[in-house]
């Protein structure tokens, strides 16, 4: 049903991984130009698959097995992009590219987190209507 609570995690994570990225920035340059997602093309391919995957995850809000499935995905290109921007951030020698740090590298925890709580509750959920169908 799409009143549960992992619809309510699903819509805050589409909104980190799909809005916020135009609002904080992901680094600064040594010329103190900021860097965003949407400057980034693959960056920015990577973040909206991932909103795309938590609306996609909404709409399947009767194959609870699929939702499942499509959140673990979710986490892994999350876990992926996070991985991205560290490997950005400490791979650059002498901070020739990127100079200060933004808080846009931790929208994929914030992403993780809200995706592992709408898997916890969609789990939970199964293991309800598992348990139904047993006294059945």
């Amino acid at each position: 049903m799409l009143q549960r609570i992992q619809t309510i995690y699903l819509l805050l994570a589409a909104g980190v991984s799909g809005g916020l990225i135009y609002v904080f920035e992901l680094w600064t340059t040594p010329e103190n130009v900021k860097v965003y997602a949407h400057d980034v093309n693959y960056i920015l391919a990577l973040f909206l698959v991932s909103a795309f995957f938590s609306i996609l995850s909404i709409s399947r809000f009767k194959h609870r097995k699929s939702q499942f499935m499509l959140g673990r995905l979710n986490i892994l290109l999350n876990f992926f992009l996070l991985g991205l921007f560290l490997y950005q951030s400490l791979n650059v020698s002498g901070e020739t590219q990127v100079s200060e740090k933004g808080i846009g590298i931790f929208l994929p925890i914030i992403s993780i987190v809200l995706l592992a709580l709408a898997n916890k509750a969609i789990k939970k959920d199964e293991d309800l209507v598992k348990s139904v169908d047993r006294l059945r």
